[in-house]
């Protein structure tokens, strides 16, 4: 494979690589399927207060040792039954905020929470970190209180947010983060059956009339915030199927990868066009579905 053609970094190792150069942003959005995203945050701040300054936390400073995975308290969105945030650990400068156990929303409160918290001083002389879990079930006020965070971020200050799906964040959320995105493992996908589905729709592209395929996109209008959920999944999957496909015939003699990856460029670059304010979904899958059947023809 071609140096120039090759599949993007690792979520991980783009992490890495903005704690190593110390050009960090003040808002990350990791976006994906599973624990994979939330656990790379976690790793992610405590290695921000970590003495040895690696791209991991060291487990050995006490910084570590204060933010070292305990029993998490249960955090309530009301504030009634438990604390509307809680600490990374015990450290007094990472905090955590995600969906109360009996709540269907992270609520106005907890961002209110977090920016009394973050007015306050650190009682370290490094940075704070605030993780935003579920940050896809954020209601609209409490998505209009963080954007004033994004927008006015305190000194030394890095805000993670974690969505399983960010197109129900609003854009100018997501336009003040930088994103990072998580692809669904090959071997997930295959085991969801809904996925497993679409995966098979995907492979008779190569088949599929212009017509036939217009039609398909059609299917992804109406409302735009449904619309663009389901477009979303579409581009996760057909990324994540051409990855596996990628992997697969790397391994065989002379093979040439470049319509995979031209295919896997341009659904990258259409997850950002779908985070744009006035995105037409449809438009957006129309786009998508001829490069993936580009990819295979």
């Amino acid at each position: 494979m071609d140096s120039e053609d090759k599949l993007p970094d690792p979520p991980r190792t783009l992490l890495a690589r903005s704690l190593a150069s110390e050009r960090l942003h003040s808002a990350y959005l990791l976006s994906g399927p599973g624990e994979e995203p939330r656990r790379a945050a976690e790793a992610f701040v405590r290695a921000l207060v970590c003495s040895a300054g690696g791209p991991e936390p060291c487990e050995a400073c006490p910084a570590c040792r204060r933010s070292s995975q305990r029993e998490p308290i249960a955090i309530d969105g009301t504030g009634k039954r438990g604390p509307l945030l809680r600490h990374v650990g015990d450290h007094p400068d990472l905090f955590w905020i995600e969906r109360g156990e009996a709540d269907t929303r992270v609520r106005i409160g907890q961002i209110r929470e977090l920016q009394r918290a973050l007015r306050l001083r650190p009682e370290g002389e490094g940075r704070r970190a605030a993780v935003i879990a579920d940050a896809e079930w954020l209601n609209v006020e409490a998505q209009n209180a963080l954007l004033r965070v994004l927008e006015e971020p305190p000194p030394n200050t890095t805000l993670v947010l974690v969505a399983s799906s960010p197109a129900s964040l609003l854009a100018t959320v997501r336009s003040r983060c930088q994103r990072i995105s998580f692809p669904a493992p090959a071997e997930d996908l295959l085991a969801d059956p809904e996925r497993r589905e679409l995966i098979d729709r995907i492979e008779t592209l190569a088949s599929t009339h212009t017509p036939d395929l217009l039609d398909w996109a059609a299917e992804y209008r109406g409302a735009r915030a449904e619309a663009a959920t389901e477009v979303h999944r579409l581009l996760e999957t057909g990324t994540a199927w051409l990855h596996q496909r990628v992997v697969a015939r790397v391994r065989e003699p002379g093979c040439d990868v470049r319509r995979e990856l031209d295919a896997h460029h341009e659904l990258s670059d259409c997850r950002k066009v779908l985070d744009q304010r006035n995105a037409n979904p449809q438009m957006v899958a129309e786009r998508a579905l001829l490069a993936l059947q580009r990819a295979i023809r």
